[in-house]
């Protein structure tokens, strides 16, 4: 059965209790692993970097970018190409503000703490960025949602290349999420 067939049997209430299990085994993985992988805890927590300029020159700004381009693309191309299934307008499309908000912070502090903070940071930036990209496996028959997915990952690794700093990657991860998020919840890619 394909994901899409299941997602449809699934009630909203179940969707979002599977998205946010899978955000916490994520953050839990990369917690358990940042654990052993690193010699002390401090030396991981050096990637924990309140720099606020920092964070706006590349985590907001590329964010913004990010999701600039993939509008533009949603309205050149045929709406069939980033159709996922209906998964992110079942996630999106009805809630709040705020649960868009949480769900969009949850999503990019346990991906970007596992990901980039644990798995770059011990096998190297393409890895990490192409593993990324087949983890968002819904994507792998869709070749626009997969490269945009994997220009996303290596842009957003890149960012953690520049800086070392996962903050700069959470807050770039949240942006497009969240700014992503609120354009389904608001308005239907065709209306643009």
């Amino acid at each position: 059965m394909k994901q899409s067939e299941i997602i449809k049997m699934m009630s909203d209430k179940e969707l979002k209790k599977q998205l946010l299990l899978s955000q916490f085994i994520f953050l839990f993985i990369g917690l358990i692993l940042s654990i052993f992988l690193f010699r002390n805890i401090s030396e991981w927590l050096l990637y924990f970097d309140w720099d606020l300029n920092e964070m706006l020159y590349y985590g907001v700004i590329p964010g913004l970018i990010i999701v600039l381009v993939d509008v533009w693309l949603m309205v050149v191309l045929p709406k069939h190409y980033y159709d996922d299934g209906g998964i992110n307008e079942r996630v999106f499309k009805n809630q709040s503000i705020a649960y868009i908000f949480i769900l969009s912070l949850i999503v990019a502090i346990s991906e970007e703490i596992l990901f980039r903070g644990v798995i770059q940071t011990t096998f190297g930036y393409v890895f990490t960025s192409v593993l990324f990209a087949l983890v968002h496996f819904r994507y792998l028959k869709k070749p626009v949602l997969l490269i945009s997915v994997l220009f996303v990952s290596f842009y957003i690794g890149y960012m953690f290349e520049i800086t070392g700093n996962l903050l700069v990657t959470i807050v770039a991860h949240f942006t497009v999420d969240f700014l992503s998020g609120l354009l389904i919840r608001f308005q239907k890619w065709g209306a643009l």
